[in-house]
C-alpha cells in the first residue's frame, strides 16, 4: 500500500497529496497547521529515492506522456474489475482466483522493472514481455478450462505440468522483484523438500512433478489457496479504500490532531510522531511506506526539538511497524487472521485492541523518558492546530467510522461494507475540495464555475485513488501467493508435524523454551516480507507449534504475528528502520537498535498474551480481573523501560535498572506472587529515583544527571 501515500508531481496545490491544503478550512486555518511543519517535510525527491531504496513497492518503471496515461488506465481498469467481481461474482474459486493471478502478473510486469537501478522511461525489454505473456496465459488456461483439469485430478497431462511450472516460475520472479528474496529463499527451501519428500516414496521425477504441480498449482491448497481468495475477497478491496482515503487528506488530519494533543508536552514532536503514525497506519499495509510518509515530517520535526537522529528514526519506524497491529484494519491482515481462526473479523479487531494500546503505551512511555533525559520542550501551544480547526474537519473519518460501523453491525457483507466505505470516502474528498475552492473563490467568481472545478478534482482523485489502490495490490496478492505455495508445500509434505515434533521436544515440556524458539523462528521467517504474507507464512508454520503446545488458538495467532512483523525493525534485516535512518541522516544499525529497544513492548506483549489471555479477552473473566491484567501489564512495561532507558526522575544506576527490568517482566506474568514482587521492584525503584533527584535538587553543588 505504500504506493498510495507518494505524492504526485506537478499538482495544483489543492490536489497536492500530503499538503495541508487536503483539510478543508480558510487560508488562516491552512496556514496556522502547515506552521507546525513549515521548513521540516522531506522533498519529493528524497522520499522517492529512500522509498525505491528500502521499499520494493515504490521500485517501479518509469511512465510518462500518453505512456503514463495508458499504464495508469490499465491499473484504474483493474481495480473497478476487482471491486465488480467481488461484489457480483458466483464463478467457481479455481476460475475467479487464477484469472486474478493471471491478471496481477501483467500489471506487475508492467509497472515492476528487472532492476531497479536500471529504468529507462518509458520502456519495457521484448524480455518481459514474453514472460509476462507466458505466465498470464499458464493461468489464464486454467481460469477457462478449470472443470476438465480439476476432473482429472492428478492424472493432468504434459502440457498442464509444463503450464504449472511456467507459472510458478513466472510469479516466483514477480515476487523477486516486488516483495524481495527472503520470501523466495523460503519458497526454494520448502519445494526441494517437497521433491525429496516425493522421491522417499519412490515416485520417478516425472511422477514427483506432475504431483506436485497439480497440488500446487491447479487445487486450492496452493497457488489459490486461502491467501490468495483472502486477497482476492477482501484484502484488495480494504487497499483500494486506503488509496481514497488517504487523498481526503485524514493523514494531514490525524498529524493535526496528534500535535494538539500531545505536540505541547516535553518532546512533543517525538509523541505526536507516536500517535499521528499509529492512526496513520491503521489503513497502511506497509512499515517501510508508513515510515517515509509520516516520516518526512515527524522525523525533522524530532531532531529540531532535540532528539538525537538515530533515536529520530527509530522512534517513526517503531511506531510505522506498530501500525500494523492496529485496528480495526490491521495493515489487512486482521481478514487473513479471521479467516484462518474461523471468528468475524469485528472479533479479532476488538481483541486486537488491549495489545495495540500496549504497544504504543511502551514507546511513549521510552519517549517521554527520554526527553525527561534530554530535558526536551515541547512545541509552543500558539503554533498548535486550535481545536475548532479540527473540528471543522473532523468530517474526514467520516469513512473510517463507516467502515468498522458496517462490519461491526453485521449489516452487510465484509465486501460490501468496503465498496460503501470507498464511496464514502469519495463523496467525503469532494465535499472536502469544495470546501477548500470555495475558501479559494476569485471575488465575483460564480459558485457554478467552483463546481466544474471540484468536479474535475474529484475526477482526478477518483482516478488515482483506483490506480494507486491497483499498484499497491500487486506486491499484496504476489505475497500471498507465494504463501500458499509455501502453506502448500508444508500441507503436502506433512512438514508441520515435523517441525511441531521438533520443537516440542526441544521444549521439552517447558513452554517458555517453546515460546522462545518460535519468537526466533517468526523474525527470521519474517524479515522482509510484507504484513499479509508474513502472517499466512507464521499461521502456516508456527502457529500450529504454539497450539498443540496448549496455547490458545487465538493467543497463538497473536504471538506468531506480532513476531513476524517485528522482523521490519530487528538488525538485521531491519528496512523500517533503515529507512527512518535515511531520513534522519543516522546510522542504519544504530537506528535499527534504538527501534528494537523502543519497540520492547513488541517483544513483552505477546508473551502476555499466551500467559495471561485476558488481555485478548479470551476465556471467562470478571471486569475486574481485566483491570488488574492491564494495570499490571502497563506498570510492568514502565518498568521495563525504565531498565532500558536508564532514566527516571534522575540517572539510573545499573543494578537499579537489572531490578526494574526485572520487576517489569515479572508483572506480564500473572499471579498474586509475580504481581507482588514487580509491584516492589518497580516501586522501590520509583521511590529511590525520587528521593535521589530530590535530594540533588536541594543539592546546588551536585553534578548534574546526564
Amino acid at each position: 500500500m505504500a504506493s498510495m501515500f507518494k505524492k504526485k508531481k506537478g499538482e495544483k496545490k489543492p490536489e497536492k497529496i500530503g499538503s495541508m491544503d487536503m483539510i478543508g478550512g480558510t487560508d488562516a486555518d491552512i496556514n496556522e497547521a502547515e506552521r507546525i511543519v513549515d521548513g521540516h517535510a522531506t522533498s519529493d525527491e528524497s522520499m522517492e529515492q529512500i522509498m525505491r531504496e528500502y521499499d520494493r513497492e515504490s521500485a517501479t518503471r518509469i511512465w510518462t506522456g500518453k505512456a503514463r496515461v495508458a499504464v495508469a488506465t490499465l491499473l484504474a481498469a483493474f481495480s473497478v474489475y476487482c471491486i465488480y467481481m467481488t461484489l457480483f461474482s458466483v464463478e467457481l474459486p479455481e476460475t475467479k482466483l487464477s484469472r486474478f493471478v493471471a491478471l496481477i502478473i501483467v500489471i506487475g510486469f508492467v509497472v515492476y522493472p528487472a532492476n531497479k537501478k536500471r529504468v529507462r522511461p518509458n520502456h519495457i525489454p521484448w524480455y518481459d514481455i514474453a514472460i509476462m505473456a507466458a505466465g498470464a496465459f499458464a493461468f489464464l488456461y486454467f481460469a477457462f478450462n478449470a472443470m476438465s483439469i480439476i476432473r482429472l485430478a492428478t492424472r493432468i497431462q504434459p502440457l498442464h505440468v509444463v503450464l504449472a511450472v511456467v507459472g510458478v516460475i513466472v510469479l516466483i520472479e514477480l515476487c523477486r522483484r516486488c516483495v524481495g528474496i527472503p520470501i523466495i529463499v523460503v519458497v526454494g527451501c520448502l519445494l526441494v523438500y517437497a521433491f525429496y519428500n516425493q522421491f522417499s516414496f519412490s515416485a520417478t521425477p516425472y511422477l514427483a512433478l506432475r504431483n506436485i504441480s497439480y497440488k500446487l498449482f491447479y487445487s486450492t491448497n496452493g497457488v489459490i489457496g486461502t491467501p490468495i481468495n483472502v486477497c482476492y475477497t477482501y484484502i484488495v478491496l480494504f487497499i483500494i479504500f486506503g488509496a481514497f482515503l488517504e487523498r481526503t487528506g485524514i493523514s494531514e488530519f490525524f498529524i493535526s490532531f496528534a500535535n494538539r494533543i500531545a505536540g505541547w508536552s516535553s518532546g512533543g514532536a517525538a509523541k505526536v510522531a507516536v500517535i499521528s503514525t499509529a492512526l496513520c497506519g491503521m489503513v497502511s499495509g506497509s512499515s517501510v511506506g508508513n515510515t517515509v510518509t509520516t516520516g518526512s515530517v515527524t522525523i525533522p520535526m524530532m531532531k529540531k526539538t532535540g532528539y538525537r537522529p538515530e533515536f529520530a528514526g527509530a522512534v517513526e519506524a517503531a511506531s510505522s511497524t506498530g501500525g500494523q497491529i492496529m485496528p480495526p484494519i490491521m495493515g489487512a491482515a486482521a481478514f487473513l487472521m479471521a479467516e484462518y481462526m474461523g471468528i468475524p473479523y469485528i472479533n479479532v479487531a476488538a481483541k486486537a485492541v488491549i495489545p495495540a494500546l500496549l504497544y504504543f503505551t511502551g514507546i511513549f512511555i521510552t519517549v517521554h523518558l527520554e526527553a525527561k533525559k534530554l530535558d526536551l520542550k515541547g512545541i509552543p501551544r500558539d503554533q498548535l492546530p486550535k481545536w475548532s480547526y479540527l473540528a471543522k474537519n473532523c468530517y474526514l473519518i467520516i469513512p473510517l467510522v463507516l467502515l468498522v460501523w458496517l462490519v461491526a453491525s453485521g449489516a452487510r457483507t465484509m465486501a460490501v461494507s468496503a465498496a460503501l466505505s470507498i464511496v464514502g470516502a469519495f463523496f467525503i474528498g469532494c465535499i472536502n475540495f469544495f470546501t477548500i475552492e470555495m475558501g479559494r473563490r476569485d471575488p465575483g467568481e460564480s459558485a457554478g464555475s467552483v463546481l466544474v472545478r471540484v468536479l474535475k478534482i474529484a475526477g482526478k482523485m477518483l482516478f488515482e485513488s483506483l490506480e494507486a489502490g491497483a499498484k499497491s495490490c500487486i506486491s499484496v496478492a504476489v505475497a500471498c501467493s507465494m504463501a500458499g505455495l509455501i502453506a502448500g508445500c508444508i500441507t503436502v509434505t506433512g512438514l508441520a508435524s515435523t517441525l511441531i515434533n521438533v520443537i516440542i521436544n526441544f521444549a521439552g515440556g517447558y513452554i517458555i523454551v517453546g515460546l522462545l524458539l518460535t519468537m526466533v523462528s517468526c523474525i527470521i521467517l519474517g524479515m522482509g516480507v510484507p504484513t499479509t504474507a508474513n502472517y499466512c507464512i507464521m499461521a502456516s508454520t508456527t502457529a500450529p507449534i504454539l497450539i498443540q503446545m496448549g496455547v490458545p488458538l487465538i493467543c497463538a495467532h497473536f504471538f506468531v504475528f506480532y513476531f513476524g512483523i517485528v522482523a521490519d525493525i530487528t538488525p538485521p534485516v531491519a528496512l523500517a528502520a533503515y529507512a527512518g535512518s535515511a531520513i534522519a541522516k543516522a546510522n542504519p544499525l544504530k537506528t535499527g537498535v534504538n527501534a528494537t529497544k523502543l519497540a520492547i513492548a513488541a517483544f513483552i506483549v505477546p508473551y502476555i498474551l499466551v500467559y495471561n489471555p485476558i488481555i485478548v479477552l479470551e476465556g471467562s473473566f470478571a471486569g475486574y480481573e481485566l483491570v488488574v491484567a492491564l494495570v499490571t501489564a502497563l506498570i510492568g512495561l514502565f518498568g521495563v523501560a525504565v531498565g532500558t532507558e536508564g532514566h527516571v526522575f534522575t540517572k539510573v544506576a545499573a543494578p537499579l535498572r537489572i531490578v526494574s527490568a526485572a520487576g517489569g517482566l515479572a508483572l506480564m506474568i500473572p499471579g498474586l506472587v509475580t504481581d507482588t514482587v514487580g509491584i516492589a521492584c518497580v516501586g522501590g525503584v520509583l521511590a529511590i529515583q525520587y528521593l535521589l533527584a530530590k535530594r540533588r535538587k536541594q543539592t546546588p553543588s551536585a553534578p548534574v544527571a546526564a
